[in-house]
């Protein structure tokens, strides 16, 4: 059954936003009600639409497929989106389609997102979605974009999996001023970064939260740096 069928879906998700998302920091009133707009449910695949607002992964798999891959808990999402402090003129680089439900919040947020997804088939699994959502400035190319994707800089950068270390090549493609949010570390050790290009040369680093999350395909796994 579709979870949009459900008689207390609204309910649904008003209690993920205040149980699960609130007690999460997550307090940023424009993130609060793009919460409440962009309907999760749409993205999520259809055996799994009865967990759309469960405080858990969502495995993206279909009756003849399993990618593999998941869609993150809300509570990260929704984490993940308040600290890139989005603007409406902000160009944003996504590594890590999936879904298309991360993408559909970024483009609500900015100008403009170029999200790149390694897998064809949930490349345009998240195409359809933004287009029956009416996302119109978002952009979903396959390829690998765990060491950066092309030559543009961007005003912020979301990468969707975990990764050993920092990809010096993603920090370079922040504009000055830019942010990119990513998962670094490996299992059972990973923590969520918000790094800001100060300079041309220099970045400063936060550390957002403790958690656990796929590592990106694509990126080489090795004895990680501290």
């Amino acid at each position: 059954m579709n979870a949009a069928t459900f008689p207390d879906v609204e309910q649904a998700r008003f209690n993920m936003v205040e149980q699960q998302i609130r007690p999460w920091d997550v307090l940023d009133q424009n993130v609060l009600e793009l919460l409440f707009k962009v309907k999760r449910e749409d993205f999520v695949p259809p055996s799994m639409r009865s967990l759309a607002f469960v405080d858990t992964e969502i495995p993206l798999r279909f009756d003849d497929y399993d990618s593999g891959e998941c869609m993150l808990a809300p509570k990260v999402e929704a984490r993940l989106l308040q600290e890139l402090a989005l603007k409406p003129s902000d160009s944003v680089l996504e590594i890590g389609t999936g879904s298309g439900y991360h993408t559909a919040l970024l483009a609500s947020m900015a100008q403009t997102v170029t999200s790149v997804e390694i897998l064809p088939r949930l490349a345009s699994f998240a195409q359809a979605n933004l287009k029956r959502a009416g996302i119109a400035n978002a952009t979903v190319q396959v390829g690998d974009g765990s060491k950066g994707w092309g030559s543009t800089e961007y005003d912020a950068i979301l990468v969707t999996g975990s990764v050993p270390e920092v990809p010096d090549s993603l920090k370079y493609q922040l504009r000055v001023g830019g942010r990119l949010a990513i998962i670094v570390g490996q299992n059972p050790i990973m923590t969520a970064l918000l790094i800001t290009r100060t300079t041309a040369a220099t970045f400063e680093t936060t550390s957002l939260f403790e958690t656990l999350v796929k590592p990106l395909r694509g990126v080489t796994i090795s004895k990680f740096k501290f």
